[in-house]
Protein backbone atom coordinates (compact mmCIF):
# COMPACT_ATOMS: atom_id res chain seq x y z
CA UNK A 1 0.00 0.00 0.00
CA UNK A 2 0.96 3.42 -0.71
CA UNK A 3 -0.31 7.03 0.38
CA UNK A 4 0.06 9.83 -2.12
CA UNK A 5 1.12 13.30 -0.54
CA UNK A 6 -2.56 14.94 -0.98
CA UNK A 7 -4.30 11.90 1.14
CA UNK A 8 -1.82 12.08 3.97
CA UNK A 9 -2.40 15.93 3.77
CA UNK A 10 -6.47 15.61 3.95
CA UNK A 11 -5.82 13.04 6.89
CA UNK A 12 -4.03 15.71 8.85
CA UNK A 13 -6.84 18.46 8.20
CA UNK A 14 -9.56 16.41 9.44
CA UNK A 15 -10.97 16.28 13.11
CA UNK A 16 -9.61 14.50 15.84
CA UNK A 17 -12.62 11.91 15.59
CA UNK A 18 -12.59 11.78 11.62
CA UNK A 19 -9.06 11.13 11.62
CA UNK A 20 -8.97 8.18 14.28
CA UNK A 21 -11.49 6.10 12.45
CA UNK A 22 -10.13 6.92 8.78
CA UNK A 23 -6.63 5.77 10.46
CA UNK A 24 -8.09 2.95 11.87
CA UNK A 25 -9.46 1.66 9.24
CA UNK A 26 -6.94 2.76 6.22
CA UNK A 27 -3.47 1.54 8.80
CA UNK A 28 -4.96 -0.98 10.58
CA UNK A 29 -7.74 -2.71 8.75
CA UNK A 30 -6.91 -2.45 5.09
CA UNK A 31 -3.88 -4.39 6.18
CA UNK A 32 -6.41 -7.35 6.65
CA UNK A 33 -8.09 -7.34 4.16
CA UNK A 34 -8.20 -10.13 1.29
CA UNK A 35 -9.15 -7.66 -1.85
CA UNK A 36 -10.42 -4.38 -2.32
CA UNK A 37 -13.77 -5.47 -2.77
CA UNK A 38 -13.77 -5.98 0.90
CA UNK A 39 -13.61 -2.49 1.25
CA UNK A 40 -16.41 -0.62 2.39
CA UNK A 41 -19.30 0.68 -0.15
CA UNK A 42 -16.31 0.15 -3.07
CA UNK A 43 -17.26 2.13 -6.69
CA UNK A 44 -15.41 2.48 -9.20
CA UNK A 45 -14.61 5.85 -11.08
CA UNK A 46 -15.10 6.13 -14.56
CA UNK A 47 -15.13 3.02 -16.37
CA UNK A 48 -11.10 2.39 -16.24
CA UNK A 49 -11.21 0.44 -12.97
CA UNK A 50 -8.27 2.48 -12.13
CA UNK A 51 -9.68 4.55 -9.65
CA UNK A 52 -12.30 3.62 -6.72
CA UNK A 53 -13.91 5.20 -4.02
CA UNK A 54 -15.48 3.78 -0.64
CA UNK A 55 -16.75 5.29 2.16
CA UNK A 56 -16.09 5.87 6.19
CA UNK A 57 -18.70 7.42 8.11
CA UNK A 58 -18.79 10.83 6.64
CA UNK A 59 -15.87 10.73 4.33
CA UNK A 60 -15.21 9.28 0.77
CA UNK A 61 -11.64 7.90 -0.01
CA UNK A 62 -10.15 7.72 -2.97
CA UNK A 63 -7.53 4.79 -3.59
CA UNK A 64 -5.97 4.01 -7.06
CA UNK A 65 -4.91 0.28 -7.92
CA UNK A 66 -2.25 -0.99 -10.22
CA UNK A 67 -1.70 -4.80 -9.94
CA UNK A 68 -1.71 -5.85 -6.59
CA UNK A 69 -0.41 -1.77 -5.64
CA UNK A 70 -3.05 0.51 -3.54
CA UNK A 71 -2.41 4.01 -3.43
CA UNK A 72 -4.61 6.41 -1.29
CA UNK A 73 -5.52 9.49 -3.25
CA UNK A 74 -7.76 11.31 -1.26
CA UNK A 75 -9.86 11.29 1.45
CA UNK A 76 -12.63 14.22 1.45
CA UNK A 77 -16.22 15.14 3.15
CA UNK A 78 -18.71 13.12 0.95
CA UNK A 79 -20.79 16.61 -0.85
CA UNK A 80 -17.57 17.20 -2.35
CA UNK A 81 -16.86 14.14 -4.37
Amino acid sequence: MRYARSFLRDLKSLESAAYQQICEVVFEKCLQIQGIQDLPELHPIGSDALFYRFTIDNYMVGIEVTGHIVKFVRVLPKPYL
